[in-house]
């Protein structure tokens, strides 16, 4: 009663306040299509009061009255001047234009990185993340993202993501607010996310709003264009391995209504399936290919309601199938045998936008998330005599998977321009499917059997409230809490998280910064191994297998010189409650519960990064350097001593760049390295002896856990594109090459035998120097 009493007091304080001044706002757009540009900055000329645009590209800055000039701009688009008489609340739209020529002025300012409280925060231009030279010629998200300090790859071409010592499932990656379990296509050489449909891309790190929870390591916040609603049009691609298409545009005459849908499908099976037939005299056929579908529909009811409506389906699917005929001398036979595997996430979204008043926006979901594994195996033999027609088949399958149901409110509330309010609350139905084996046969010696069938169903709650605040004229920071909640059979955990980060103004283009963190993830990954396979298992905290916990704390400085962003941060960050599996125990343990095959632990990173970014011009690009230590103490691992983490890389070393010589042509190259990971070999091995005459199989002993260090990894890619315009389309050619010095990159290491029967150690590389051609157009 005591904290209502309060709050209104202070509302009845501030709304005389208030009332002396008045509010611009609205959205903020591209003009040419209409999308909504996120992270836009609106500030008042000649001063520091200024507001930034969010995720929906809405606006929101009160001044006093009087004649007000104001200033708007966004990375790579020429900058807005707007006078305003300001003697009322006014309601107004900026369209801003991109930069039109390469030697235009082109005003660069998102909020500078100086200028902003938050920290450990990067966001890559999609226009840059596409014009990079990658494997396959297939721009991918978050490869591009493995080349920015403090974000890792696992092993070689994966598109798997390791940020400050954290694991694949410590990565909260959303793609329009959903989140998204499996990134992967192809075993992890290719993510899930089709660049020709995402707007927006932001990653951080660690100094975490507090309006992110669920994950302990990282934010991957990826926003899907909305769709022209000024005009029709579309952009493709035909590459070495898979196509692409994207159509978008207005739905109706009044232009309130836009739509976008984009495909992307390979055609390795089609390739190879007519090879199989051929080279087996059509008894054998098989494939692989993945696809990826994103949809999206939006409806402007009125200038303060809005609603959007998103889907994604993508999936992998492998086949192979195969039907002999012979006769064994006792009857015809005909053998049919296939198998496959396959794994996808469907994900969709309802949002509504309402803005309540200039300074009050709400955005209300309603989301789901699905993440489905199938392997199966089956043959069949029909069997023919003079005695009749026998029949004998075997069916085996194995299943795993999740399932999300979500609502969500999420409020803005600004209401003076040295405060910048969100608060919100989420609650999510969880279903796991942690693995479910099947086996079907009409031997009568064999029965039908189901391991694993039960699902377990789970409840998490969140709420959270951050203010974005000046202190002062030199101290500005973000500050709030998040509380959490899960709920599952019977166990109740929750978590009060505090978040804070500052700023300090030192000059007008140099500041320092800090960050403090606690976060608590309820959802853990059972992983064989780094290369994304789907037989990684998702898998909730139980009263067993408490939840993910971790702190986090940095401090550093930004600076802005002449259109380049300079950073050095330095961070340590503690997690608690890992798991793993136990010596001996793997996804291959059929018919054992999950958690009688792991054990807990705990983990430690430290290090510091260093990045220098630029973003538009001719030149652009980055160079990314990483020093860090993580280590993992499980009781039960090691005998109980302090390991490097597999993915412990000392030095991390990236050099980015794209120059756009004209407007017909562009070149762009990458160059990695790192410091080789972490394994565990046999030290020395001897033959065991049963009895004074039997000897037993050979035993093998082990040195510390991941104590040995593979060859340092590094590569370089280039890339070239013509690009020719026309009136009413463009078209480009890229051509290039991954790893173009043909560096071997070890993938994994064996032992092996020499031609004297002498054991050695072997190590094995994936990928030689491989060139791409693409072939581009937009019209």
């Amino acid at each position: 009663m005591k904290k209502l009493i309060l709050t209104v007091g202070l509302i009845g304080v501030l709304i005389p306040v208030l009332a002396q001044n008045f509010t611009i706002s609205g959205y903020i757009r591209d003009a040419e299509n209409g999308e909504n540009l996120i992270g836009a900055t609106v500030q008042r000329k000649g001063t520091t009061i200024g507001t930034v645009s969010n995720s929906f590209g809405f606006y929101s800055l009160t001044l006093p009255p009087g004649e007000v000039t104001v200033l708007i701009s966004f990375v790579g688009y020429q900058a807005m001047e707007r006078t305003i008489d300001l003697s009322e609340d006014v309601r107004l739209n900026f369209d801003l234009t991109a930069g039109a020529t390469l030697d235009e002025v082109v005003i660069t300012a998102e909020e500078q990185i100086e200028q902003s409280p938050q920290m450990s925060t990067i966001d890559v231009p999609i226009e840059q993340i596409k014009a990079l030279p990658v494997l396959m010629g297939e721009a991918d998200i978050l490869k591009t993202l493995q080349l920015l300090p403090g974000i890792q790859s696992g092993t070689e071409g994966s598109s798997g993501v390791y940020v400050r010592g954290g694991g694949p499932d410590q990565n909260l990656i959303l793609l329009d607010g959903v989140p998204v379990y499996n990134v992967s296509h192809l075993f992890g050489f290719f993510s899930v996310f089709n660049p020709d449909a995402i707007n927006k891309v932001n990653v951080v790190k660690g100094g975490f709003p507090a309006r992110y929870g669920g994950r302990l390591s990282s934010v991957i916040d990826i926003s899907m264009k909305e769709g022209n609603n000024q005009k029709f049009s579309g952009e493709g691609s035909i590459g070495l391995i898979s196509s692409k298409l994207t159509l978008e545009g207005p739905i109706g005459q009044n232009k309130k209504t836009s739509f976008i849908v984009s495909g992307r499908r390979t055609y390795i099976d089609l390739l190879t399936r007519p090879i199989i037939r051929a080279s087996t005299d059509g008894e054998e056929t098989g494939g692989y290919y993945f696809y990826d579908l994103n949809g999206k529909v939006n409806h402007q009811f009125s200038d303060n309601d809005r609603l959007y409506l998103s889907f994604y389906n993508g999936y992998d699917k492998g086949f192979g199938k195969s039907n002999y005929k012979y006769n064994d001398g006792l009857s015809e036979v005909e053998s049919k045998e296939s198998f496959g595997l396959g794994w996808g996430n469907t994900i969709a979204a309802a949002r509504w936008n309402h803005v309540f008043n200039p300074k009050l926006f709400a955005n209300l979901s309603g989301t789901f998330s699905h993440y489905k594994f199938r392997i199966f195996s089956e043959y069949e033999d029909i069997m023919t005599n003079s005695d009749g027609k026998e029949v004998s088949n075997e069916f085996i399958q194995y299943y795993s998977g999740v399932n999300d149901f979500s609502l969500k409110a999420d409020f803005d509330f600004l209401p003076t321009p040295t405060h910048n309010l969100k608060f919100g609350l989420s609650a999510t139905h969880h279903q796991f499917n942690p693995g479910i084996f099947g086996y079907d046969t009409n031997s009568e010696d064999q029965q039908d059997t189901v391991i694993n069938s039960s699902q377990t169903q789970a409840m998490e709650f969140y709420t959270y409230a951050e203010d974005d605040i000046n202190l002062t004229a030199q101290l500005r920071g973000n500050v709030g809490a998040h509380y959490s909640s899960f709920l599952v059979n019977g166990q109740y955990y929750h978590s009060l998280q505090p978040r804070i980060s500052l700023r300090y103004l030192v000059s007008s283009d140099l500041s320092i910064k800090a960050s403090y963190a606690t976060m608590a993830q309820y959802i853990h990954l059972l992983t064989n191994s780094g290369i994304g396979l789907p037989t990684d298992l998702w898998v909730p905290a139980t009263d067993r297998v408490k939840p993910q916990t971790s702190w986090q704390v940095a401090l550093g400085a930004a600076k802005t010189i002449e259109g380049y962003e300079f950073s050095v941060e330095t961070y340590y960050k503690e997690m608690d409650n890992l798991i793993e599996y136990e010596e001996g125990s793997s996804f291959f343990n059929l018919g054992t519960d999950w958690q009688d095959k792991i054990t807990s632990g705990s983990g430690t990173s430290y290090g510091a990064e260093f990045l220098i970014q630029k973003k538009t011009g001719k030149f652009s690009g980055w160079l990314g350097y990483t020093l860090s230590w993580t280590n993992r103490t499980f009781p039960e691992l090691n005998f109980g001593k302090t390991y490097p983490y597999k993915y412990d890389r000392r030095h991390d070393l990236s050099v980015v760049g794209v120059y756009q010589f004209s407007k017909r042509f562009s070149a762009s190259a990458t160059w990695v390295y790192g410091t080789g990971n972490a394994m565990t070999l046999p030290q020395s091995s001897y033959q065991g002896q049963v009895g004074q005459y039997y000897w037993s199989n050979e035993i093998v002993n082990y040195g510390s856990r991941n104590g040995y260090r593979m060859a340092a990894y590094h590569r370089l890619d280039i890339g070239l594109t013509w690009t020719k315009e026309k009136e009413k389309s463009t078209r480009s050619w890229s051509f290039g090459a991954y790893n173009v010095y043909n560096r071997r990159n070890p993938f994994y290491i064996d032992e092996g035998y020499d031609n004297n029967g002498d054991k050695h150690f072997y190590q094995y590389s994936l990928f030689p120097i491989i060139p791409y051609l693409r072939y581009s157009f937009k019209f």
